[in-house]
Parts: structure tokens; C-alpha cells; sequence
């Protein structure tokens, strides 16, 4: 019998230079690196709404006119020059620093999260991401983040109370600037480039939390994963969240049950014999998170532990399904199919309020991969003299 496994990409992950400001102005530099067609239109943002809908760029939400003037104010506070290339998207198109701020500017992102959009950018559009299935499929799926470090606080990014959704911050801005994005530039169309059945409100708002590393008893998720130590973000794919809650077990096995039963359903993308293989993405509360690993230290033992337990039964499927997922080799020795080959493909992490007992289940889109990034810091060009 033969298991596909999920195997690490071979791409090394660089470690991030500390950045220097180039600052240019709003009034531009000398040479005009500005490159995207120019229009005008009126700078009344009701107006803009309407205009940007005909043009194709909006979401439907309200989008700050991305001027001239707001977008070299942005650039000119960061360390990079407009026609960097970011990223290839999908369709071969380029994604260059320029076409990333003036969606930041739009969605009404910080200043300072473009090292954050840019690390997200780079992280969805590595071939293990499969960013073209996640565009184009018929799912609702779309790129969550998690960010790990100190930029989580000077950017606002919630990991307790609220943090899939809901808290009042200005990070929400910065999902956004990466769903424009990937509407504008890698061309995420419902009905003409995506065929998304039902899609998802994380298509417009996008999906960006923190981990709650103070509250983990575990190394945080992109130290774990890629050896990162500070500022980075991991990117996945998911078909939005759902909720686990179980105010009856007190233990740590039957807390690690509960979650994994919940998200082993038939109907969930990585039981679908379209898809070889499935990584599953899971929030731990803190206080469940405390009360495991009081029992279970190793999170690599909790990861087999879930992973035992979100499985189905072979013959609770109809035979056709069955049949289909036995001919890929997916139903193991004991009779069951498991919801990733390996216990290392439960990607886990702390988060959430201390409010009850709860665990955040993010069901992969199946043959997408999360990708870990580290995130640059820019250090403004007058320090770096001062210190030189």
C-alpha cells in the first residue's frame, strides 16, 4: 500500500536583511520610477467606489483613491524601489512593489505592514503554495496568515480576544491589501478567472491573526517551522473557520479527541479523492493549549495524537468514494483514511481568548502547502549613518 507524503519544499528559506530607507519624497526622486497607467477620476471616495467597481479594481467596500501623492508617501517611508518584482502570479503577470502599495493604499493599510504584505505575497506565490488552484477552484478557499514576533504588536495584529475576526484594528486593512492584490494583480475573478461555488467572506476581508506566543507553552509556529526566530509570517489556505468548542473533557486526551474528530468530516477537501494529500490547519485556545501540554509536553506528540483522531472509517464512505480514495492508497492497514498523510501535517499554533474552551479548525484547500516567511525590518537611513 502506498502512502503519498508530504514532503518539504527544498527552497531555503533566506534569512531577512535589515532594510535602509531610500526616501524619495512624495514629490518623487529625481527618476520617476512610478510605471502604472495614471487616470483621473474624482477624489470623493463615494464616487471612487463606483469608479473603481466599472474598472474592475473594488471589492464593493469603500477604497481610498490611491493618488499619486499617497502612493509615493507611502513608498518614500519604506525601502523599496516601486518596480521591485515581488512575485510572479499565476497567470506569469509580475507583482511589483508598486502594484502592492497602491492596493495597500486602497485598503487602507499602515504605512508600516508593507514588509508584511510583501512576506505574504512572496509565501502565497511559491509553487507549493498552488496559488492557481487556490484562485481558480471551485471552493471557497483562500490564504490565511499567522504572524509570529513583536510586529504583531506595532501592527496591531490580534491573537487573543477576537482574532479571527472582529476586533477593531487597522490591521483588517492589511488582509485586505492582500486580497486587492490578488484580485488586481493575480486576477482572483469569481466567475471569470475563479469558479468558487459559494466563496467565502475571507475572500474580500482576507484572514490575518497573530500567535499568541506568550501564551504558548510551546516555540512559536514559524520557529517550529522553518528555524525562524522574530518577525514572520506563515501562509495557508483555508475554507474558513470553524469552531470546536468542548466544555466537558478536562484532560488533555480528550480535549486532543474532541478536536480531531471535529475536523475529520466526509464532506472536508482533504477526504476527497481529487486530492492525494491535505495539510489541516488548527488554533489552539490558551488555556487548552496550558492544560495539554501540562500532560502531552512534546507538541510533536500532540500533532500524532490529533492526527489519530481525525480520521473517518473506511466503510462510512459510499462505494465509489471509497473505491476511488483505496485505489490512491488512502486507506490505511486499520481500515481508516487519515486527514493528512503525517502527524506533521497538523499545523498548530496558540491563539483566542481566555474566555472558554475553544479550538479554531482551518480545513486546507488539499494539494496547497503552507509556506513560512520571515519579514524585513527597515531601519530609517539616518540611524544607520549615526551608528556608522
Amino acid at each position: 500500500m502506498t502512502i503519498h507524503t508530504i514532503r518539504p519544499s527544498s527552497r531555503q528559506n533566506t534569512v531577512r536583511k535589515t532594510l535602509v530607507s531610500r526616501d524619495c519624497g512624495p514629490s518623487g526622486c529625481e527618476v520617476d520610477w512610478l510605471t502604472s497607467r495614471q487616470l483621473e477620476t474624482s477624489d470623493d471616495i463615494e464616487a471612487f467606489i463606483d469608479f473603481s467597481l466599472k474598472q474592475g479594481w473594488g471589492d464593493g467596500l469603500p477604497l481610498i483613491p490611491p493618488t499619486d501623492a499617497r502612493v509615493r508617501s507611502f513608498l518614500a517611508e519604506n525601502d523599496r524601489y516601486p518596480d521591485e518584482v515581488i512575485a510572479k502570479m499565476p497567470d506569469s503577470s509580475e507583482c511589483t512593489v508598486e502594484k502592492i502599495v497602491i492596493n495597500a493604499v486602497m485598503a487602507g493599510a499602515p504605512v508600516d505592514s508593507l514588509e508584511l504584505i510583501i512576506a505574504a505575497i512572496e509565501a502565497i506565490a511559491e509553487p507549493d503554495f498552488e496559488l492557481y488552484g487556490v484562485n481558480a477552484t471551485t471552493a471557497p478557499v483562500y490564504p490565511g496568515f499567522v504572524v509570529n514576533g513583536p510586529v504583531r504588536d506595532a501592527l496591531k495584529i490580534p491573537y487573543s480576544y477576537g482574532c479571527a475576526g472582529g476586533v477593531a484594528t487597522r490591521a483588517n486593512a492589511i488582509g485586505r491589501a492582500i486580497r486587492l492584490t490578488m484580485r488586481n494583480v493575480a486576477g482572483q475573478v469569481a466567475g471569470v478567472t475563479s469558479q468558487t461555488t459559494f466563496g467565502s467572506p475571507g475572500r474580500i476581508s482576507g484572514l490575518l491573526m497573530g500567535e499568541w506566543e506568550e501564551k504558548s507553552p510551546w516555540a512559536p509556529l514559524a520557529e517550529r517551522r522553518a528555524g525562524i526566530k522574530g518577525n514572520a509570517v506563515t501562509a495557508f489556505s483555508t475554507m474558513g473557520t470553524m469552531n470546536i468548542l468542548d466544555t466537558t473533557s478536562t484532560g488533555a486526551m480528550a480535549f486532543l479527541e474532541m478536536i480531531g474528530k471535529s475536523v475529520a468530516y466526509p464532506g472536508a477537501n482533504c477526504f476527497t479523492p481529487s486530492m492525494e494529500y491535505s495539510e489541516m490547519t488548527i488554533g489552539i485556545n490558551p488555556i487548552c493549549a496550558e492544560i495539554i501540554a501540562n500532560e502531552i509536553p512534546d507538541i510533536e506528540d500532540v500533532q500524532k495524537i490529533i492526527w489519530k483522531f481525525a480520521s473517518l472509517p473506511g466503510d462510512w464512505l459510499q462505494d465509489l468514494h471509497r473505491g476511488q480514495v483505496e485505489a490512491q492508497g488512502r486507506i490505511r492497514e486499520d481500515g481508516r483514511i487519515y486527514a493528512t498523510p503525517e502527524p506533521k501535517d497538523m499545523v498548530l499554533f496558540v491563539c483566542g481568548g481566555l474566555g472558554g474552551l475553544h479550538a479554531l479548525g482551518l480545513h486546507s484547500f488539499g494539494s496547497s502547502l503552507s509556506q513560512t516567511k520571515s519579514i524585513a525590518t527597515v531601519v530609517a537611513a539616518s540611524e544607520v549613518r549615526a551608528s556608522a
